[in-house]
């Protein structure tokens, strides 16, 4: 979360529509994180040196 309300804070384009109640970086990021749309990929290096990407999506649909 703190990596994509970095992101917004930077001026990253938001992926939600932004209310009143909701206009701090942090809260933005955890409401995409929400509904699912957050664009972020976690590279897991593999013992042999390769490595395997895990977008974020999968590891919420499988908590």
């Amino acid at each position: 979360m703190g990596a994509r309300a970095l992101q917004i804070a930077m001026g990253a384009p938001v992926l939600i529509e932004v209310s009143e109640k909701i206009s701090n970086p942090i809260d933005i990021a955890l409401k995409e994180l929400e509904q699912g749309i957050l664009p972020i990929t976690i590279r897991r290096t593999l013992p042999n040196g390769e490595y395997q990407d895990i977008p974020l999506k999968w590891l919420l649909e499988n908590a």
